[in-house]
């Protein structure tokens, strides 16, 4: 009952699902990135410019500024915020009161130095990025291996496909499973090859104040490897007092397809519950309507397709107005980024929302076996084509005759066979014997091929 009167629902109703972001995306969680950064900054300094000397020592007790932060240290700076209206300001007005605490006094004006605060927030979203990605990616490995896992377990299923929601050439049920898991997975393995991005070149890109004060320092050199081997991210050089943050929107458009993939997949799961090829797992004390006692709704797909939606409105929004900055930078991507973390939210509400889903299902074998059997029909492809291969004259529009918006039964499909002369008995025994059943062509092969090749 603590979070009754959040406003938003990811720190509400659906906090749970997202408390492994909490210390990441929060205003915490980029306090202390930024904090971060400036300490990793005054450390550069020392070890790889020489501008001053730290013993060894004097290093642990500056990063431990770092170690120790929590959330009272949150606070402090935004205590100091209050008077400064500037959250990166405060947060050098914060470490400064803490080097006078452990004797680093002389510190205190190189903290900050040569930065904009552009420098320290565009650093800091990127660490942020990297940690939320790696989160994402948990995730969609279990969504990943729970999806290959059912494929596997149903590959041999016949199922009668859909196209344009009417019965269609038959597939399996694994198969399906697996359509999805590749597509699912192409998308994961582009999020892997994602890499951050950061700048750290001052008020306009420059290195203006670096270079005025020390021009005898490779600068651009310097600094492309603090945000390498220190911040571990990848440098950008070109850019203006602004990362240009397209590294961000090449991310949201991998998560953009990711997302409408697994929208699909929640909508075919939604139809066959729908068709009863899926039953859904009771729960003692569950209610399915507030009314209508019998029902058993298949409600993790549908919240997890309307968080997707969500998630997709924000990151289209995102992915195009951070590559937009007036001349060298105006002020509207800073609002912007702080909504990152609902982009990661409603991702992992939507992504755990499935996971139920797919833990609550169990496979209807006697309807899909019905529907197969109830739909000779099926056959029309089959057979048409075979009489393509023995000459037989206009033999679409012949199985278009008999079969086009009727249900035929298996003695009337076997008359039908036994009238075409063109084709040998042999070829009309084994079209007899086919069943909507057996015809799936190489569904189970596919799905193993899927496995070789993983």
């Amino acid at each position: 009952m603590d979070n009754i009167k959040n406003i938003s629902v990811v720190d509400g109703r659906y906090a749970g699902y997202v408390k492994e972001l909490k210390d990441i995306f929060s205003e915490y969680g980029l306090i202390k990135k930024r904090v971060f950064v400036e300490i990793k900054w005054l450390i550069y300094l020392s070890r790889e410019l020489k501008l001053y000397e730290l013993s060894e020592k004097e290093e642990n007790r500056l990063f431990d500024i770092y170690n120790e932060f929590d959330k009272k240290s949150a606070l402090k700076i935004k205590d100091i915020e209050k008077k400064t209206n500037h959250d990166v300001k405060a947060v050098e007005y914060y470490i400064k009161k803490s080097l006078e605490k452990i004797n680093l006094n002389r510190l205190k004006e190189w903290v900050h130095f040569s930065c904009t605060s552009e420098d320290i927030n565009n650093t800091s979203y990127a660490l942020m990025m990297k940690e939320g990605k790696n989160i994402l990616l948990g995730n969609m490995s279990k969504l990943l291996s729970k999806i290959e896992k059912i494929a596997k377990k149903y590959k041999n299923i016949p199922m009668m496909a859909k196209t344009h929601g009417q019965p269609a050439s038959p597939t399996t049920v694994g198969k399906e499973f697996i359509n999805f898991a590749y597509r699912l997975k192409e998308e994961k393995k582009e999020l892997e090859k994602h890499l951050v991005e950061g700048k750290f070149n001052g008020a306009t890109g420059n290195y203006n104040a670096h270079h005025f004060a020390f021009d005898n320092i490779n600068w651009i050199e310097k600094n492309e490897k603090f945000i390498k081997d220190y911040l571990n991210i990848k440098p950008i050089l070109f850019t203006t007092q602004i990362n240009p943050y397209s590294y961000l929107s090449k991310f949201f458009h991998i998560l953009i397809r990711f997302s409408s993939i697994l929208i699909d997949f929640d909508r075919d799961m939604w139809g066959y519950i729908s068709f009863d090829y899926f039953k859904q797992k009771l729960k003692e004390g569950e209610v399915g309507s507030s009314t209508m006692p019998h029902k058993v709704n298949p409600i993790d797909f549908e919240n997890s397709e309307g968080n997707l939606g969500i998630s997709i409105s924000l990151m289209e929004h995102l992915s195009t107005k951070l590559l937009n900055s007036r001349f060298q930078r105006d002020l509207t991507d800073s609002t912007v980024l702080r909504n990152i973390g609902l982009v990661f939210s409603y991702q992992l509400i939507a992504m755990k929302k499935t996971l139920n889903g797919l833990d609550k299902i169990e496979i209807n074998k006697s309807k899909i076996k019905e529907d197969l059997k109830n739909n000779m029909e099926l056959l029309a492809e089959p057979i048409q084509t075979v009489m393509r291969v023995y000459g037989v004259e206009n033999p679409y529009e012949k199985m278009k005759k008999l079969t086009r918006g009727k249900k035929i039964t298996k003695k009337k499909l076997e008359e039908f066979i036994d009238g075409l002369d063109k084709i040998p008995n042999q070829v009309k025994a084994k079209m007899k014997k086919l069943t909507p059943e057996k015809y799936t062509g190489l569904a189970e092969k596919l799905v193993d091929e899927y496995f070789g090749k993983k």
